[in-house]
């Protein structure tokens, strides 16, 4: 095989001009420094497509699409990313060179390849083993029609029943030793020490024990967008907890990022401009089979503002439906934060409460699909909701209310980005709270903070890396935001700096790569960033993070945001290091005297994170 030198392409990305190739299929309009447009890859009224000249770089601020001319050819005209090299040197009268491809990477990347295939094809078989158990179990099949599920509901959503048996898919599985049994979450496996191990330690792990993770439950597949089965949930016939159980994170299942029934409902999501978010699975067939369509649940978490973003790619106005009850409200306002981040001008976020002794699936039964719509269309906008959240509990009559009410108000308008939806709900804010609406829309200052050099002057040790496990959440945040705008890169300290690039997980890699980018190529933008994260393997990962949606930010507006990650990455730093000079019993002064200097760190950090 050959491959493309990445000299060449970044070559190419400085010939060809972004607004010249998406101009072609896209009507721009100059909109000051960047133009603007339809966006062609999702249906939309008001442009929301900007593309920059000076990084070229394009971004949809509707669907979230992003990326450099390359990215644009492919996901435009569906080509390969040769195939798109191919046909913009041809534009600009350039030949393409090839060089040999290393071996060992190409088969790297065939085995992510084929594993991730034979994780796919092991949970096919599971579903079609749980399908054929219900089919034969009169229990389970009592329980659907108590619940109203009929066969067609059942097939359509691929129902099944893993039998009360802790080893029930050696049926399914001669191997039932396999550890892809176990890296698809299907079967739980435990070490010598009895610790359950995680689907990605699986491989050559020491096992004592396995059983398969769902029993005596009614099985729910769960398809990603494509329609490839990437997880399971389950959810007891009787009594028992927990009520619901869904597969573990693996390669294929991350469930802060997907919907269960989007597939299914992708369709009537498109048609009727509108997604329906409820909380439990039953709900969505429930809904389904009373002509309601439309109707997604999230995976026995909290919304995510990941799912979120999913669902507006699809249409304009997602509606939150929850029990009337106080559980159901922590839940609308946990749904209210994730939301807010993506929100503008052209999206719209609605509330539903049903009556506390009803949810989605009870509710359609009793009173029929047309209630059901009716109570829809009563559901509250998030303007309101979040202006009776601001001030639940508070006596706004006192200034001491209006006061705590204003610190909501603050945290709330922070997490949306600059509209007039923001103008508009900070002036009805203001009103009620009787104050100026720049004074809610006005961040405090963040605070100059010492990092890891101050507390080492102090007398602390300096970061060791084996110490170096952040919280997943702070790391990626300062990377996301150092990968839209690396030249923040030089205001962080050296510290800080080792801190971030020894985090676990992606976040580190992507830190890792880009510290030597950046000596590389200091000067590059963002067209060519991406490109390069392309060909390292690191654009998926990247987009994961959505760095993308940040390059057009202005970065001097993020930089409070990164101080406080790189904080709070301080921090849990702070308290694993301190975990370890307890445990190792603070037996001399020097461990002793790190240990106060680092609580006197923590406290000032601590301090200084609000405002950050």
């Amino acid at each position: 095989m050959s491959l493309i030198p990445q000299e060449f392409i970044q070559q190419l990305l400085d010939r060809v001009d972004l607004v010249e190739i998406v101009g072609k299929s896209v009507q721009l309009k100059k909109a000051g420094t960047n133009y603007k447009g339809l966006c062609p890859f999702h249906d939309e009224r008001t442009a929301s497509f900007t593309v920059s000249p000076s990084k070229q770089f394009y971004h949809c601020f509707g669907c979230g699409a992003h990326g450099s001319a390359i990215g644009f050819v492919m996901a435009r005209a569906g080509t390969s990313f040769p195939e798109a090299v191919r046909e913009l040197a041809r534009e600009a009268g350039l030949e393409v060179p090839e060089q040999a491809v290393d071996p060992a990477s190409e088969r790297r990347s065939a085995e992510q390849r084929d594993h991730r295939q034979r994780l796919r094809e092991v949970l096919e078989q599971a579903a079609r083993y749980y399908r054929d158990r219900l089919r034969g179990d009169q229990r389970a099949i009592a329980y659907l029609k108590g619940r109203g599920i009929d066969g067609h509901s059942a097939k359509r959503f691929g129902l099944g029943y893993a039998p009360d048996d802790w080893q029930a898919l050696a049926q399914a599985f001669p191997n039932y030793q396999a550890d892809v049994l176990v890296e698809s979450g299907l079967v739980v496996a435990r070490d010598e020490h009895g610790d359950n191990l995680e689907p990605a330690r699986a491989s050559g792990a020491r096992v004592s024990r396995r059983y398969d993770r769902l029993r005596d439950r009614i099985t729910f597949p769960i398809r990603n967008l494509q329609g490839e089965l990437i997880g399971f949930g389950g959810r007891v016939l009787d009594r028992g907890e927990p009520k619901y159980l869904n597969s573990p994170e693996t390669p294929l299942f991350h469930k802060g990022e997907e919907l269960y029934g989007l597939f299914e409902a992708r369709q009537a999501v498109q048609r009727r401009g509108q997604a329906l978010v409820v909380e439990g699975y039953l709900d969505v067939i429930a809904l389904a089979q009373h002509g309601i369509g439309n109707a997604v649940a999230t995976l026995g978490t909290a919304c995510t503002a990941d799912q979120v973003r999913r669902l507006f790619r699809h249409c304009p106005q997602v509606v939150f439906a929850f029990d009337g009850d106080a559980a159901g409200r922590k839940a609308a306002s946990r749904a209210m934060q994730a939301a807010l981040p993506a929100l503008d001008d052209t999206r719209s976020v609605k509330f539903l409460f049903l009556p506390p002794e009803h949810d989605p699936d009870s509710f359609v039964r009793a009173h029929g699909a047309d209630a059901f719509e009716r109570e829809v269309a009563r559901s509250r906008p998030l303007s309101v909701f979040l202006l009776d959240s601001v001030a639940d509990g508070l006596a706004l009559d006192t200034a001491e209310g209006r006061a705590q009410a204003s610190v909501r108000a603050r945290d709330l308008l922070r997490l949306l980005p600059a509209s007039a939806l923001k103008q508009q709900i900070a002036g009805e804010l203001a009103q009620r709270l009787r104050a100026e609406p720049q004074s809610l829309l006005a961040d405090a200052p963040a605070q100059r903070g010492r990092a890891l050099p101050a507390a080492a002057a102090r007398g602390a040790a300096p970061p060791s890396r084996h110490l170096q496990r952040p919280r997943a959440d702070h790391p990626a945040t300062a990377v996301r935001i150092l990968l839209a705008h690396p030249e923040l890169w030089n205001d962080i300290s050296p510290a800080q700096r080792d801190l971030l690039v020894a985090a676990p997980g992606a976040a580190g890699e992507l830190a890792r790569w880009l510290e030597s980018y950046r000596e590389e190529h200091p000067d590059a933008n963002a067209s060519h960033r991406w490109e390069s994260l392309r060909a390292g393997g690191w654009l998926e990962a990247a987009q994961a993070l959505r760095a993308g949606e940040l390059v057009e930010q202005d970065a001097a507006a993020l930089q409070p945001d990164l101080r406080g990650a790189l904080a709070s990455i301080e921090m849990d730093w702070i308290k694993l290091r301190q975990q370890e000079l307890a445990g190792l019993g603070l037996a001399d002064q020097a461990s002793r005297l790190e240990y106060q200097n680092l609580s006197l760190r923590l406290r000032e950090l601590m301090r200084g994170l609000p405002r950050l």
